[in-house]
């Protein structure tokens, strides 16, 4: 069979005749198997650099990435053009994980996406060689580097994954990165002397920048939105604050609506498909919202709040503008948000003893023994963990956060964990149950026909296929499903979603406890770094925004926007200046010949200077270029 050119297999699968800018000289890259680093602005198509080369290649694509929602959402992509994909990640159960990788090593898969946590389990580990990975990629890259804004430990297996697969070659990709992450990426991700590094312009020519200090958050709001039709999205830093926010907007007859990951799954799906739909036009979400969502005619986007930091800042602004059309980024702050950034700091790099204590409670509230627990998940709820041992929630997830960032567990906010189910009746009983209770033999018939091996173990079941396999309502569905539970024919557990705390480690005996705190001095000084910087680009009021993010990472620029706010407002205050010289040229060429009257001179000037003849006239006076004699009239200072 005639092996596909990749203009081809781009058009066959994504139905799209041209790749974007830098696409096209990555996927070569990746095809003459290079170590490649790709940075390409939100929106810009990451996905599509490792996707099609590693349709081009014998064996499967490994695809590294932090977020479930995000992975789940790709892998249901590629499946529904007709490419097959699994996924792993944490939450999963043991048995599930175990076929996945099955089906990975000797079914007809094209990617495998897995998070990092998983990399290095002994399962993973034992079903690697057979699963035989063409190429790895490392999506949101970002996350290897220890100076970037959203370092995880578990990123660092990568490299390591390497010395089982040292003729693979990996690509690492992510929208923002600083010249400082980009090398240390590559270092980290032990790329080879012929690695080469691809990056697209970190400006934006179609997107207009602002900040506003209003003294009214919400006025200013309604007026950005009223002002700049089409979809929005409006960024918060709480869950609460969405919910408020949206229904602000709906009182002023903005249609809008609110997002975040405590929602349940099907509200959330919901909620984003009305958006992307354009059914809704504005979500008011926080940074959970976005990842992988592929809208290009967003507008407008408005920060409620100050970001953490720019690379966070720029990565949710570029969701605007994707159509390369004119759109909006606009920063709402106050003086007080800039300050306590600097502030929070101190919170989120808490002293080792307090960091011990959260762990040691930490490793109680979950009941984990010491030397116990390594490749375990557990549901968490935060609020009640610090209820329980009298902790700040901040406090509380500071200490966590650090605990992760040194490698020993990994915090999921929200984790999908699907429906399971296993027979625990004997085939007997199931068949005489089946005589007694024909209304729920088609569910029982469906669920040996579509999984098997459920007599066996337990295995992940999908309520919506089968009931679309039985031709029935998912919801009868469920009724029958708990109905076969409470007759102890089947143990059924719904489909659930639950933070999770993984732990990659076992727990830590109490003398073993050690951190490298200069390690966690250098993050907490570049966090300072970061925090500085957004302050800054918040409160500079005279440079080009778009030069300021530019040059944030590494890039030269040689000209203005344009377009931002400060950009608009320099070039009104030289079109002020411009006015003001022509009439005040005006001025004294009428007065050259001889002093006159000040109402002949107003005659005398065009009608369109009038509205400023007296700001530059007392301008002229107080300098000492005009002067007025003993007669009143106005008179040129020779």
């Amino acid at each position: 069979m005639e092996q596909l050119s990749p203009q081809q297999i781009l058009k066959k699968y994504w139905g799209h005749d041209h790749f974007r800018p830098l696409q096209e000289d990555i996927v070569q890259a990746v095809l003459h198997q290079k170590d490649v680093l790709a940075l390409l602005p939100t929106g810009g198509g990451k996905s599509i650099c490792f996707q099609v080369p590693a349709m081009m290649m014998k064996g499967v694509c490994l695809v590294v990435s932090p977020l479930i929602a995000l992975m789940k959402d790709q892998v249901e992509n590629l499946n529904k053009r007709g490419i097959p994909a699994l996924s792993v990640y944490s939450g999963m159960h043991y048995n599930e994980v175990k076929k996945t990788l099955q089906n990975a090593a000797f079914g007809d898969y094209k990617f495998l996406y897995v998070s990092p946590e998983r990399l290095e389990t002994a399962l993973f580990l034992e079903f690697l060689p057979a699963i035989k990975p063409c190429l790895i990629a490392i999506d949101e890259a970002h996350c290897v580097s220890q100076w970037g804004y959203d370092f995880r430990p578990p990123y660092l297996r990568i490299a390591r994954l390497r010395t089982h697969l040292p003729s693979v070659p990996v690509i690492a990709l992510t929208a923002s990165a600083t010249i400082e992450v980009q090398q240390d990426i590559c270092d980290k991700l032990s790329f080879g002397a012929s690695k080469q590094i691809f990056r697209q312009s970190f400006e934006r020519p179609e997107l207009s920048y602002s900040v506003f200090q209003p003294p009214s958050k919400q006025s200013k709001l309604v007026e950005i939105l009223s002002n700049v039709k089409g979809s929005s999205i409006v960024y918060c830093k709480s869950r609460k604050q969405t919910q408020q926010v949206a229904e602000l907007l709906r009182m002023q007859q903005i249609d809008a609506d609110f997002y975040h990951a405590g929602l349940p799954s099907e509200s959330r799906t919901a909620k984003q498909d009305n958006w992307v739909q354009n059914k809704t036009r504005v979500i008011v979400c926080t940074n959970a919202f976005g990842m992988g969502i592929d809208k290009p005619d967003v507008r407008v986007v408005v920060h409620y709040d100050v970001p953490d930091c720019i690379e966070n800042y720029y990565q949710e602004a570029g969701r605007a503008g994707r159509d390369g059309k004119r759109a909006y980024a606009v920063l709402l702050h106050n003086v007080k948000e800039t300050d306590e950034l600097l502030e929070k700091i101190g919170l989120r790099y808490p002293p080792l003893a307090e960091i011990k204590k959260i762990y040691t409670s930490l490793m109680n509230y979950l009941q984990v023994a010491a030397g116990g627990g390594e490749e375990s998940s557990y549901d968490f709820d935060l609020a009640q963990f610090a209820t329980n041992f009298k902790l700040n929630v901040l406090q509380a997830t500071y200490g966590i956060q650090a605990l992760a960032q040194e490698g020993l567990l990994s915090y999921n906010e929200v984790v999908f964990k699907p429906s399971v189910a296993r027979f625990i009746a004997s085939k007997n009983d199931l068949r005489e149950f089946e005589q007694q209770h024909p209304e729920l033999d088609m569910v029982v018939k469906g669920l040996l026909r579509t999984y098997e091996g459920i007599f066996d173990q337990q295995c992940s079941i999908y309520e919506f296929s089968l009931a679309k396999f039985l031709k029935v309502p998912v919801t009868e569905i469920r009724e029958k499903l708990m109905m076969l539970h409470r007759y102890q024919m089947i143990a059924y557990q719904p489909a659930a979603e639950k933070p999770q705390i993984y732990l990659i480690r076992n727990r830590m005996y109490s003398d073993d406890f050690k951190f490298d705190e200069s390690r966690i001095a250098a993050r907490r000084q570049h966090s300072e770094s970061r925090a500085k910087a957004i302050a800054e680009y918040v409160k500079n009021n005279t440079d080009c925004r778009n030069k300021m993010i530019a040059g944030y990472f590494g890039e030269a620029s040689g000209k203005n926007c344009g377009i931002c706010d400060n950009c608009i407002q320099r070039k009104e205050q030289e079109l002020k200046a411009a006015q003001f010289e022509i009439i005040a040229s005006d001025i004294k060429k009428i007065l050259l010949p001889q002093p006159i009257p000040v109402e002949n001179l107003v005659k005398q000037l065009p009608a369109h200077h009038s509205a400023k003849v007296w700001e530059v006239l007392n301008f002229l006076i107080s300098e000492g270029v005009v002067v007025t004699d003993e007669k009143q009239f106005l008179r040129l200072e020779k």
